[in-house]
């Protein structure tokens, strides 16, 4: 019942800019933190950034100015900015989140990616 669903992607020219969505639907009673992870062909998944509830933020090193994360607690939506793109951000990026539905804990739910393809 519980669904992320990732939008935006699409084939840009280096240089050029994207903004991907992941929606969260469903039976939520909370989410805690979202994240963002990517995925390039031949090679492993590997985490962008995360963020918080309350929008705080957690970028892996090699991201840190490349990426802005966000969210929209009222919308149940995270979103991922990059300007200036390069032909190595080809992969396919994929969202998750920690969800409470109801139940005592928390589980984590993944999207089914988002292809975004960086080519002249």
């Amino acid at each position: 019942q519980v669904r992320l669903v990732e939008s935006g992607g699409g084939l840009v020219q280096p240089g050029g800019s994207l903004r991907l969505s992941c929606a969260a639907s469903g039976r939520i009673f909370s989410i805690n933190a979202m994240g963002w992870y990517r995925q390039a062909p031949g090679k492993q998944r590997e985490l962008v950034a995360t963020i918080t509830s309350g929008g705080s933020t957690n970028y892996v090193d090699s991201m840190k100015g490349r990426f802005i994360i966000s969210r929209d607690n009222a919308k149940n939506t995270a979103y991922l900015q990059r300007n200036t793109l390069k032909p190595e951000d080809t992969a396919v990026y994929y969202c998750n989140a920690d969800i409470n539905s109801g139940s005592i804990r928390f589980m984590e739910y993944w999207g089914q990616g988002t292809q975004v393809t960086v080519s002249s």
